[in-house]
């Protein structure tokens, strides 16, 4: 199986494999930024330095078995957010999540990280669509998805309703064909 780089690089953002090692960097990026996060990732109502740690060991666990490829987004050196390519939207798909820390939003950071993990996803073998899911009422990350030209395909209520303080429970699902799919 053929996986993505341990750094990829777009414009002025770098994407580094989180590592264990990274705990600091990841804990210090929650903690400032939990109340930003706070309406859409819920991990971040309960972010403790153990959490992080599990997230960390989980990253490398994942990224041994194929299954996810999680990234700390830098820029100019600086850790600023993070970003993960995961296999759970079915054969041949990939899912992007993405955040960055408070500080450094309103920048087109995420999208130039996003794009980035678009190009990857794209030379991997098998994939023919990449998808970002976010709630609805988080209109930044539909903005991404929309810059880097994914088409919105779909709205669905999540049976268990909003998981954050700030979600509606209606999840927008956008898509990126990267090839003809073999599943259609």
């Amino acid at each position: 199986m053929e996986q993505p780089g341990e750094i990829l690089r777009s414009d002025n953002v770098e994407l580094r494999r989180w590592r264990v090692q990274d705990i600091e960097i990841l804990h210090r990026l929650i903690t400032e930024s939990r109340d930003h996060l706070l309406p859409w990732m819920p991990f971040a109502a309960t972010h403790d330095r153990q959490q992080g740690e599990e997230f960390l060991t989980r990253s490398e666990e994942e990224w041994a078995s194929g299954q996810a490829y999680h990234y700390a987004i830098t820029s100019g050196g600086v850790a600023i957010g993070s970003c993960s390519l995961m296999r759970r939207v079915g054969p041949g798909g990939l899912e992007i999540g993405y955040w960055l820390h408070h500080a450094w939003t309103g920048k087109g950071l995420a999208t130039t990280a996003v794009a980035a993990a678009v190009n990857a996803g794209r030379r991997m073998p098998g994939i023919d669509r990449i998808e970002i899911h976010h709630d609805a009422a988080n209109h930044a990350s539909g903005a991404v998805a929309r810059r880097l030209g994914f088409l919105e395909i779909e709205r669905v209520r999540v049976p268990e309703g909003p998981t954050a303080p700030g979600e509606s429970g209606i999840d927008v699902i956008w898509r990126l064909q990267t090839r003809p799919s073999p599943y259609a």
